[in-house]
Formats: C-alpha cells, structure tokens, sequence
C-alpha cells in the first residue's frame, strides 16, 4: 500500500497532474484492468489510532489489514485461505478489538450454500475468537453467524443480530429443549465472546434496526405460508420512546405500492428514516418514533427515486440521503457535512464523487473515498482540525497514467418515441465515429448503472471501443412506471430498448455497423444472448458473462429455497417462458456466442450457459463457454478476470474481421 501523509487541503486545491502514457496493448492492458480493486472495505478505529483494511490476496481472496497510524506498520490477519473462507469486511468494537466477517461456499446435502463467520482480533492482529454460536448437533446449517447492527461507542460490546439454530433433541438429553430459533439479537464482548440475549429469537424475523444509543428500535418480519414458503409481504413494528411493546409501524403487502418501506433508525432525533412513493417515485420522509407517527417529507426528487440514507459516525447518524440523476447526488441534511462535502469537491474537481466511509467516535477524523469516472478514486483521512487530507491509497495503482474514457450522459429514442438514458463512453484521444462499439446492458434486473469508474466499461475504451450502457425499461431508480413489471416479466420492453440502443448508435454515426457487438453480466448477458433473438442481425459478437439463458430453469434452481414462490412470480409463467428463453431458440443465432461462468456461481448456475453452450452448439452455431473452477458470480480473481478481457477482445475483434 502506498502511503502519503501530511498533505494539506489548500494544496490539492491546486492539484497534481498525472503524466500520461501510451496504453499497453492486449494482454497487459487486460492484467491491469482485470486486477481486483485494492482496497474492498475499509474502517477506522474509534481513536483514529488504526485503519482496518480489506484487501486482494493474491489472484484470489482477500485478507484483513491493520494499519498502525502512527508508526504506518502493516498487520495482515492471515486467516482467510482465499478458498474455502475470505474476509469481507472488519469494524472496531473498540480501539483495541476488530471484528471481521468472513465468507464462504459450503456443500450441505448435495447443495451449495453460502456462509459467513465472525471473529474477533486484537489491534495488533494477535488473539483470534470465533464469536459465532456453537451447536454440536444443529437441525438445519448455520449459514448466517450474525451481523453487527450496532457497534456502540467503543467499549467492546456490540449489539449483534444473528441466527439461532436449535439443536436436535436426544434421548436422554436436553439438546434443543430451550426452543430458540430464528433471528435473534445479542449484546456480545468481542474480547471474550461472552453474549447477552436481547431480542429472543423469532423464525419469521428478517432483521433488526437499532439507534446507535444501543438500543433495538425496529424489526422486520416476512411471515411464511405453512409449508415455509415465504408469503412475499412484510410488517414493520417499532418501540415507541421508552416502551417495550412491539407497536405496528407499516406492513408492506405483495402487491402493495404505497406501502411506508423504513431503511434506517436515526436515534439522535428518534426517527426512522423510510421510503414511500410520491407520484410514482420513491422519496424520504422521516417517522417520529415517539409514537406519534408524524411524518415529514424529507428529500424527493421529480425524476428519480431516492433510494438510500448516507450515515455517519459510530452511532450511525443519518446525514442525508442520495439519489442517481446522470450522476448520484447527495442531498444532505447536515449543514456541516454539506459545507465539507463541497469544500472537497472543489478541492479535488478531478474525483468529484465524494463519498464518507467512516469516522473516530467523536468525528474528528473521517475516512473520504473521493474518483470519478476516469479515476478509479484514492481513500484519505480528513482531520476537521486542522482540515488536513492524508492520502491513504489509491484505488487501482495499476492504472496509474493509462488513458481512461470519459463517460457521458445521453438520451436515446426507443421504437415507440421514449427517450431512453444511458451512458456513452469513448475511447481516450478524441476518436468519435464509425468506431467498434459495444452495447452493455447491466445485470439485475432491478438495477442500474452510474456515472463513475467501471473496470469493464473502461478495458473496452482503452482497447478503442464505443461503449453504451443503456438504462432500459426495468431497471431502477427511474420511478414505477420505467421499471414496469421487471426485466423478465417485460422483457420484451426490455430487450426493445436495448436493440434499440444498438440501432441509434449506428445512426448517430458512433458505430461502425459492422463491428457492432452486445457485453453483458448476469440480466446483461441475458440480454446479450435474447437480443440476437429478437433481431438476429443487428449485433455481429456476443460476449455473456454468467448469464441467465432459459426462464424455466431459472424458477426451478429455486427449488428448495424460502423464496421459490417469490421467484417465480417474478420470472412469470405462460409463454413468456418459451418466448423469452434464448437457449430455446438457439437456431436463430447468426452472432458468435462466447460465455464465462464460475462453476460455484450461486446466483445463476453454470448449468445456464451449458445448456446455451449445448443448445447452439447443436444448432450448427459458433459458440464458446470458458468455465472458471472455483469461483462465484462475480469471478473475483484477478487472473480469471483478465482472461476475460483479453479472450472477449480478441473474439471481438476476430468477428469484427481482425
């Protein structure tokens, strides 16, 4: 890790340019983009004596750093073996003691299932515990340990939501005669593991919100049908001030819109925090919890949804709430924070995403993340004192002064008039016509993308291409109407929009028509591969990544799982099924199909892009599948991701006619 200390906040008003250079060709270049995100998590200690740091092990997995800032001395808390288990995330219970969630991929009856673990640390990494719940003879697997949702001012107690799981009753023993089960919550000592109940456990308990003053101030509840099967509603309860009774707050039923979605307790105001839509779009509005329900709309914007709540500090303090126009946008209710927020805009102009990841208990020190979309964005330690940055590291080091492409909104028409956003980024050097050009529709479906860095995105600029990201009908963000009936169920909308996308690059000019491909994750290579179903002609390459590839198949890798039911409501029934699953139409391909997929993906099987794989492959058609061993959805391995860049470029460009 690089470290640059004592850099004074007047100084990068003037700012440092960063000598430019050629970009490396083919395989280089892919290294260098495919290299993992240097730092994934990161957390400051209450004192401010110590960063924690989440970070990449070798091509694979990730390890836990501490960093001691005052000697600058690096501790790497070698327990996660970049295989079976991997480190996360890490949060201070106090100054002296780390927690540190761990993940992993397991086999429970012929099933993979994932997991996570908690343990403690000291500061300088020594005197390692399991803080998690012990069974010996457990009914079902421990898949969930727990989650800190409260982390205290510091004294080395956390309140802690986690997973109880009864233990087989034997004969002759009282195994599993207390009958907790469920999601519970536990006020734990991260140096001795010692734990107190606080709420008793509850199966139909989804989650917990406390009020940083250490106090469990809300639940959410998913009841179950009979069969275990979740029903796909939701019931929000709270505690009034100073009471202990559950009093209902909101219920959001299946099919209910109007419903008032809470996502944060703010215990410094008793209030919580919750969505609702205004005219079609979500907007905030804060809730008294003093029982008295009163309301108060809080932020809204006419176009967008606002989706989410910045926090600060240890008693995570509310101090604003964001939302995506063609860049995410901060509207803070803090007036010290809004003030900070743009005195470091100004200061850094060349990364104006400024985000807060954490702060010492008494806030004194911040941790800033501030990038941009050609900078893939540096972490620094604000002192309010003296209003010092200290450049802590960068993103992505290994990018230092190759050529990035600017991204750039843009509004497209669809076939029936509707002006779709997106975004269009260029090669670095000037190049705007006639261009090889990739349409990347993104995965989800309910999601979106966002102005800012994108490794992917900018690999295919650096390597000359035209890239859109189009923000097709049923993705997020963009209110009720836009989203329709999600991205499977609409999918002709959606999959519409995004030839659409290809058809208005080729008459604006941007692309050549020739070298017209389609790139796509999960959803996006749904949406690669369904795309050359609905229009055979248009694309001339296919790249999918993990993609989903018959609809059926889809509800039934459900089979098994609470969430069945909600799956396939989601996916739909009927002929939306035949029509809309590209492996089941595999003789209408003319583009050659190259896929990737993660043989532990728990998200969308590998089975998925075999099935394709076999499919064209028996309709005469070319078609490529690349399996990764080992590794999940998001193919988190350095090496496996530069495989793709490079093998995606190098089919592109062999398609495209050299």
């Amino acid at each position: 890790m690089a470290w640059k200390t004592g850099v004074a906040l007047a100084a990068l008003l003037a700012g440092t340019d960063v000598a430019a250079q050629s970009a490396p060709a083919g395989e280089e270049l892919a290294a260098k983009f495919g290299a993992r995100e240097g730092v994934q998590q990161v957390s400051l200690a209450p004192d401010g004596s110590h960063i924690a740091y989440v970070v990449p092990r070798g091509t694979h997995g990730s390890a836990a750093v501490i960093a001691d800032l005052a000697s600058g001395h690096m501790t790497p808390l070698d327990l996660g073996d970049g295989g079976r288990v991997t480190p996360t995330s890490c949060g201070w219970a106090s100054a002296s003691r780390l927690i540190c969630k761990f993940y992993g991929i397991g086999d429970y009856g012929g099933q993979r299932i994932s997991y996570t673990r908690l343990l403690g640390f000291d500061a300088d990494g020594k005197n390692p515990l399991y803080l998690g719940r012990k069974t010996r003879h457990a009914e079902r697997p421990n898949q969930f340990d727990g989650d800190v949702i409260d982390w205290r001012m510091g004294d080395g107690k956390v309140l802690m939501e986690r997973n109880f799981v009864p233990e087989r009753a034997e004969l002759g023993s009282n195994l599993g005669a207390d009958g907790r089960d469920g999601l519970g919550v536990e006020l734990v000592d991260a140096k001795t593991g010692k734990a107190e109940l606080v709420e008793r456990p509850d199966r139909d308990t989804e989650g917990y919100f406390a009020d940083g003053q250490g106090n469990i101030r809300m639940k959410i509840e998913l009841p179950r049908q009979q069969d275990g099967q979740l029903k796909g509603d939701a019931i929000y309860s709270y505690r009034p001030t100073g009471q202990t009774k559950w009093t209902l707050f909101s219920k959001a039923l299946r099919d209910d819109r109007q419903s008032l979605d809470p996502i944060g307790v703010d215990g410094t105001r008793n209030v919580a925090f919750a969505t609702k839509r205004l005219d079609g779009r979500l907007a905030l509005y804060s809730v008294a919890l003093d029982g008295s329900m009163k309301s108060e709309l809080v932020s809204s914007n006419a176009m967008v949804d606002v989706g989410s709540i910045v926090r600060i500090g240890r008693r995570g303090r509310i101090i604003g709430a964001t939302y995506v126009t063609d860049r995410r946008q901060t509207d803070y209710f803090d007036p010290e924070y809004k003030k900070l927020a743009a005195a470091l805009a100004r200061a850094l102009p060349r990364t104006p995403l400024i985000h807060f990841l954490g702060a010492t208990a008494d806030e004194s020190k911040l941790l800033v993340f501030a990038g941009s979309d050609t900078d893939p964005g540096i972490y620094y330690l604000f002192t309010k004192a003296t209003r010092k940055l200290d450049e802590l590291t960068r993103a992505r080091p290994e990018l230092e002064g190759v050529p990035l492409g600017a991204m750039q909104a843009v509004r497209f028409p669809a076939r029936d008039g509707t002006m779709i956003p997106a975004y269009l980024t260029l090669p670095p050097g000037g190049a705007a016509k006639h261009l090889p050009t990739i349409v990347m529709p993104h995965g989800g479906p309910a999601s979106r993308d966002e102005w800012g860095f994108d490794w992917l995105v900018q690999f295919f600029a650096a390597r000359g291409y035209a890239v859109l990201q189009p923000e097709f009908r049923g993705s997020t963000g963009y209110g009720d109407a836009w989203f329709a009936n999600n991205g499977f169920q609409s999918w002709e909308l959606a999959i519409g929009d995004v030839t659409d996308a290809g058809r208005w690059l080729v008459k604006e000019g941007i692309a050549d028509a020739k070298k017209l491909a389609i790139v796509g994750w999960s959803y996006g290579g749904y949406a690669a591969l369904q795309s050359n179903v609905v229009d055979p002609d248009l694309f001339k390459a296919v790249v999918a990544i993990a993609p989903v590839t018959d609809l059926g198949r889809t509800k039934s890798e459900a089979d098994g799982f609470s969430n069945r039911e909600l799956v396939e409501r989601q996916i739909g029934s009927g002929e939306n099924i035949g029509k809309g699953s590209p492996a089941r139409h595999a003789e209408r391909f003319k583009a050659p199909v190259l896929m990737f997929h993660g043989d532990l993906d728990l998200n969308v099987g590998i089975g998925q892009s075999r099935l394709m794989d076999k499919r064209l492959r028996g309709a005469g058609k070319p078609s490529t599948l690349i399996e990764f061993p080992k590794l999940d959805h998001q193919l988190d391995d350095s090496d496996a991701r530069a495989q793709l860049l490079s093998r995606s470029d190098a089919f592109l460009r062999k398609a495209f006619g050299g």
